[in-house]
């Protein structure tokens, strides 16, 4: 396989210039590197063209007349898209008096002003076919803009009634390069937009992380006020769990190093009490920047109240244990708006049904696919 996709890489890499006869056996072979089907033949009932090429859609003007397009390619539920194929920049010939050879432009030279305009242009156009969709077909999650042997951008709405498509997954990373179908991740992101397009929704990632780390710390919470330390007040534990709930975030996304909470409770898993100490001592730390003598790492200074306090209550192994699984969750995908609702919902026993059930998604802004 891995030789097909190269092969494929090298196959079109050299291509340019001719859209309409290109364009087609380029995403036939798209779909056989992607491990997808190639799409179905265009049959005369229009309502059973899933997934076709060349879709039928009808613009309706505001001056009641209508006029006709086509869908490059088209799969219900996934996606509408747009191809076009540029050129690369002719070599300059070796002599002045030497004429230039002669070659096709198609949609315009690549990484240039008019190729992004073009693209753009193609972006918007993919976004209109979207909206011709009869009601019946929906609107699709994905509208994928493609220079033939060359780039494949993406952008999404997901909630499909009506929003505006934005890079996917961020304006850094919906362009995809020929070369980087090399890549299993890229190829198994293709493979989703075709076969599961929705499993790409980050507010449905966020949601399961969310449900995940809270009946954690509906567990913790209820060991917590089962243990009744005297000393320890709902508010204690609040601050407590908020304490570790915002480590667990920052060793995630780069404000403390990767893993170091995570390391922490497996290496002291068997001493709760020695660990109450290490974390006591790295939230001292956390509230005043500096040298961390348990991470052995220089930390950020945290802005705030939140490490103002830094007790930690006897813990338990079965606690320990609660706090690994939740510090293995994927805490970037889980929204720091969110924590207060977490916190508030693990310690209320009558809220707790409804754990995992808030979040706040992410928004992207727009971009489109410029040279590296």
């Amino acid at each position: 396989m891995a030789a097909d996709i190269l092969g494929f890489i090298g196959k079109w890499k050299a291509s340019g210039g001719a859209e309409r006869a290109n364009y087609q056996l380029f995403l036939a072979e798209l779909c056989d590197v992607l491990q997808v089907p190639r799409p179905d033949p265009s049959v005369p009932d229009d309502a059973r063209n899933a997934y076709v090429y060349e879709k039928a859609v009808t613009f309706r003007h505001g001056d009641g007349t209508t006029s006709a397009g086509r869908i490059d390619l088209y799969r219900r539920g996934s996606f509408v898209l747009e191809a076009k194929q540029g050129t690369e920049r002719p070599e300059k010939p070796a002599l002045a008096l030497t004429p230039a050879k002669a070659t096709k432009k198609g949609t315009a030279t690549r990484n240039t002003k008019g190729w992004d305009d073009a693209m753009v242009r193609a972006r918007g156009q993919a976004e209109q076919y979207a909206r011709a969709l009869p009601a019946g077909e929906g609107r699709p999650p994905f509208v994928v803009v493609v220079d033939v042997g060359h780039t494949i951008e993406l952008f999404s709405e997901f909630s499909r009634t009506g929003g505006a498509y934005v890079p996917f997954p961020d304006s850094l990373g919906n362009c995809v390069r020929l070369a980087d179908l090399a890549r299993e991740d890229v190829r198994e992101r293709l493979r989703a937009v075709w076969l599961d397009p929705l499993s790409l929704d980050p507010t449905r990632a966020s949601a399961e992380v969310t449900r995940e780390v809270a009946s954690h710390l509906a567990h913790l919470a209820r060991s917590l006020e089962a243990a009744a330390h005297p000393s320890w007040d709902p508010q204690n534990v609040a601050g407590f769990l908020m304490r570790c709930l915002f480590t667990m975030f920052a060793e995630d996304v780069g404000l403390l190093p990767a893993g170091c909470l995570t390391r922490l409770l497996d290496e002291e898993r068997e001493r709760p009490d020695v660990l109450a100490l290490l974390l006591a001592d790295l939230w001292d730390t956390m509230k005043t920047g500096g040298f961390s003598p348990v991470l052995r790492a220089k930390v950020l200074r945290i802005n705030g109240a939140l490490f103002a306090e830094r007790t930690v209550p006897p813990l338990t192994r079965e606690q320990v244990d609660l706090l690994r699984e939740a510090s293995r969750a994927d805490w970037r995908s889980v929204e720091p708006a969110i924590f207060g609702v977490l916190l508030e919902r693990a310690l209320d026993p009558r809220e707790r049904h409804a754990l995992g059930a808030h979040f706040t998604p992410r928004t992207t802004s727009s971009a489109s696919c410029s040279p590296p």
